[in-house]
């Protein structure tokens, strides 16, 4: 039996996220530049959504481009930037097909005005898809995230607009970018590395979190499926004892 027919599709997590690591040594491994790692990883991208329909999982936010990854050679970052582009403008037509709908989260100001015009048509195109939503984390930090969200509370209270007073969790998150989806239930980092990376910090407070040694370019379905069935091993408390929860 291989992995998606094991799966209790009554148990999927409706949010999964995706910390993709492991381009620049997959590149370095083969004697290839880390681009040729960023290039293949595409089709990991595309295994990972195409996984994720079959299954009907709602939300797939994948970290695409860290804040601190503008800090990489010049040359790397360019050639990110023309892949993210060229990608985009290639996969489209599948998105329509799939019904998947593209967001993206991040300071995405920040982007080359080329790669902000192509991301911004392609989020039009899709916006009227009821598929899987597919957010790309783009110039994405965590912690920014959080400090403009305490900015905004900050200035609606100077306002006059909300009271300090009235500030609970729900009010918080829905100043996140991601205030309009549900928190992540299941995150899955490749490459072997135990970290989260500034991504999603206060999102992922209750997710399941999963690592394999896989580098980004060899993920394929069936490590996100399998990812899945050790999630759907696993009991969530919540803060609670298991009698509670079972």
């Amino acid at each position: 039996m291989n992995y998606i027919e094991q799966i209790d599709t009554s148990k999927l997590p409706e949010h999964i996220a995706i910390i993709m690591d492991g381009n620049g040594r997959w590149a370095k491994g083969k004697g290839k530049l880390r681009i040729f790692g960023h290039t293949n990883g595409v089709r990991s991208v595309r295994e990972a959504i195409e996984g994720s329909d079959d299954l009907g999982i709602k939300y797939l936010t994948l970290y695409t481009f860290s804040s601190e990854n503008w800090n990489r050679p010049k040359f790397e970052v360019s050639a990110i930037m023309e892949l993210l582009i060229s990608t985009i403008h290639r996969e489209i037509a599948n998105l329509m097909e799939k019904n998947v709908r593209l967001n993206t989260i991040g300071d995405i100001e920040m982007l080359p005005k080329k790669a902000l015009r192509e991301l911004r048509d392609a989020i039009e195109k899709t916006s009227n898809n009821t598929g899987l939503t597919l957010t790309l984390a783009l110039s994405y930090s965590s912690r920014r995230e959080i400090t403009q969200a305490a900015k905004n509370l900050a200035l609606k209270a100077q306002q006059g607009l909300i009271k300090a007073e009235d500030i609970d969790e729900k009010m918080f998150a829905d100043n996140l970018y991601t205030g309009d989806m549900p928190d992540p239930e299941l995150l899955i980092r490749t490459s072997g590395e135990y970290r989260i990376s500034n991504y999603l910090l206060w999102q992922i407070a209750y997710a399941e979190l999963y690592f394999t040694p896989k580098l980004w370019p060899d993920f394929r379905k069936d490590d996100l499926f399998e990812a899945i069935l050790d999630f759907q091993k696993r009991e969530r408390r919540f803060g609670m004892i298991s009698e509670q929860v079972n």
